[in-house]
């Protein structure tokens, strides 16, 4: 008992009432603490937990202290003085678990997080960057053709446009059907100019044409190869594999006359059908043929029409109004129409046609002859060229003609003049852009200016005045204009000429100062209508381009298809090259065309041409 008092008056001494408890004046105490337990057991004044009236001890009493301070680890202490149980270490153990959990997410986290980084970095390919994309491809000699086809169109899915050209193999090999040469598709990787695919023709193509004949976001690209006499076949853009061709036989003693048209389904099977036009080869005839565009086959008879060509061919081009009537536009130094109901109906050998074909357009049906003939006079003054050019602030489109005399510019919606501008020597088609303000679509001309020398000049689409005009040398002839439309709705030209020198004061004509042999390509911009851009130069005969548009980059570049100079038995190098443009505008040399006011600087030109973004804007369509 003696003992048990002892700690528990110990123990009281350290209740925090009765102040700290200070180990030093144990030694003193203890002389003190025996005196108070004798007189506690003399006194009787604790017994078993009792008083000896058999009372329960006062609240304050030492037995009821020592009582409570007990050791029980189960247990608290007295009320109001709390002890640290075995629960608060259970607490603090649990605090430390849900500490070391956290950590041990954030650590693993953060290592699933770095190892995806590394995976994006290293596995997983990133997109093409090709602006400094500038290639060069030579394919060897061709053996000769008349034509020179040139397509752009992404066949592999890496999101650049690929370039797929035809070329004479050789004068000497047999093709079906006789002694024709045979001919070599090519298809070369926009990115490098390496060979995706290539595919041999029995006869050389006049014409390569890419695009998706099933509507929906999956189908997949085909190609439309059509040959300078009998041949037409359809191939996939992605493996080069021919999908169907059309059988001569069909087309007996005619010769195709001009590359396909795509048509709308007229089958009802899911797929765009296709209208050829051919000329007799005995005869002076000239028939349609309708071709389905999932088989190959065709849809009906071929329809003939007694029309004999005495100048060029125009067309033949498919024009939608805006009532949804479709017609067959064509003509040999005229323009003519056809309704393709009457196509339809002829090839079909019946009354009835589907509905989307029964539609009318007014204006057009009043231009029918006094017979009622089936065909629709739309121009018959000297028609060298027909282009349908986007009419401003609508869907629909215009028809531009040139003519022997000019340029006129007709509504699509009546066939009524807009405007005619009168000109002579123009034979290559005008190239639309936005040159002014008005986002009405402009025309760049060149116009053939005596020996050796051309003139250009930018037309207002809106009026038929000219803007812009300039007088360069080049013996290049028939050389192809492009344009590229930039994301503030403005329009850089290009077209070839031969090296331009300072402009004499009192005139427009500037003189060469390199041999004929050697020409360059300049690029307009209607910001700076006083200086041209010199971004390449070549020695040989350009005789195709085409401009096509990196969406990812918002760059555009410039594909040419050029022959070398060729010599008595030795045949012309084919070479196909690419440029992306805005590289050659940080590059090119400018040439200063006349002064202006306040000069420009160099500095400020490189800021401005650095902004520049291309972006897709179509330039023709074929109706509404």
């Amino acid at each position: 008992k003696d003992h048990v008092l002892q700690r528990a008056i110990k123990i009281t001494r350290q209740s925090p009432d009765l102040g700290e408890y200070d180990p030093l004046t144990q030694a003193d105490s203890d002389e003190s603490e025996d005196d108070l337990v004798l007189n506690l057991q003399k006194n009787g004044g604790v017994k078993n937990g009792k008083s000896p009236l058999g009372e329960a001890p006062e609240p304050d009493s030492d037995a009821e202290v020592a009582e409570a301070a007990k050791p029980h680890l189960s247990e608290v202490t007295t009320e109001g003085y709390p002890s640290e149980p075995l629960g608060g270490l259970e607490q603090k153990a649990a605090s430390s678990l849900v500490s070391y959990v956290r950590t041990s997410v954030f650590l693993l986290t953060l290592g699933i997080s770095m190892i995806l980084v590394l995976l994006c970095a290293f596995l997983i390919p990133c997109p093409p960057r090709d602006l400094h994309s500038t290639w060069s491809r030579h394919l060897g000699s061709q053996g000769g053709g008349d034509v020179s086809p040139l397509e752009l169109a992404d066949v592999n899915g890496d999101g650049l446009r690929d370039v797929l050209l035809s070329f004479v193999m050789s004068r000497n090999g047999s093709a079906v059907g006789g002694s024709r040469p045979a001919a070599n598709l090519v298809c070369l990787s926009g990115m490098n100019g390496s060979t995706l695919w290539s595919s041999l023709l029995p006869e050389e193509a006049r014409d390569i044409t890419c695009l998706e004949l099933m509507p929906g976001s999956l189908a997949e690209t085909i190609c439309l190869v059509t040959g300078t006499h009998k041949m037409l076949s359809a191939f996939n853009a992605t493996s080069g594999k021919a999908i169907w061709t059309l059988n001569p036989n069909y087309l007996s003693n005619s010769t195709l006359a001009a590359p396909v048209v795509v048509l709308p389904d007229l089958d009802e099977d899911g797929v765009r059908d296709l209208v050829v036009l051919a000329i007799g080869e005995l005869q002076p005839d000239l028939c349609f043929l309708l071709v389905s565009g999932r088989t190959g086959s065709p849809v009906g008879r071929p329809v003939k029409y007694n029309i004999v060509g005495v100048r060029n061919l125009i067309g033949p081009q498919v024009y939608i109004t805006t009532n949804g009537a479709v017609y067959i536009l064509f003509g040999f130094g005229n323009i003519q129409a056809v309704a393709l109901r009457d196509i339809f109906v002829q090839a079909q050998n019946r009354d009835s046609s589907p509905p989307s074909l029964q539609i009318e357009e007014p204006e057009w049906e009043k231009r029918r002859s006094i017979n009622l003939s089936e065909l629709i006079d739309v121009y018959s003054d000297g028609v060298e060229l027909l282009q349908m050019v986007k009419a401003p602030d609508s869907n629909c489109s215009n028809l531009l003609i040139t003519t022997r005399q000019g340029l006129v510019l007709l509504r699509g919606q009546n066939l009524t003049p807009y405007w005619t501008l009168r000109l002579q020597g123009l034979r290559s088609p005008p190239t639309p852009g936005y040159f002014t303000d008005d986002q009405t679509l402009d025309f760049l001309l060149q116009i053939q200016d005596g020996v050796g020398m051309k003139k250009m000049m930018v037309v207002d689409g809106d009026s038929g005045s000219v803007v812009w005009s300039y007088r360069a040398p080049c013996h290049m002839k028939e050389t192809p204009a492009t344009s590229a439309v930039t994301s503030d709705r403005k329009s850089v030209f290009l077209f070839w000429a031969e090296g331009l020198s300072a402009a004499s004061p009192n005139s427009d004509i500037i003189l060469g100062t390199e041999p004929p042999s050697l020409h360059h390509l300049y690029l307009l911009h209607p910001a700076f209508p006083s200086i041209l851009l010199d971004l390449a130069n070549t020695t040989g005969t350009v005789t195709a381009s085409e401009v096509g548009i990196n969406d990812l980059w918002k760059d555009a570049f410039y594909v040419t298809r050029t022959t070398g100079p060729s010599s008595e038995g030795h045949p012309a190098a084919l070479v196909v090259s690419k440029l992306s443009l805005r590289w050659a505008l940080m590059e090119g040399q400018m040439a200063q065309l006349q002064e202006s006011t306040p000069k420009i600087g160099r500095g400020e030109l490189r800021r401005f041409l650095s902004r520049i973004k291309f972006v897709e804007a179509p330039y023709e369509v074929r109706g509404c």
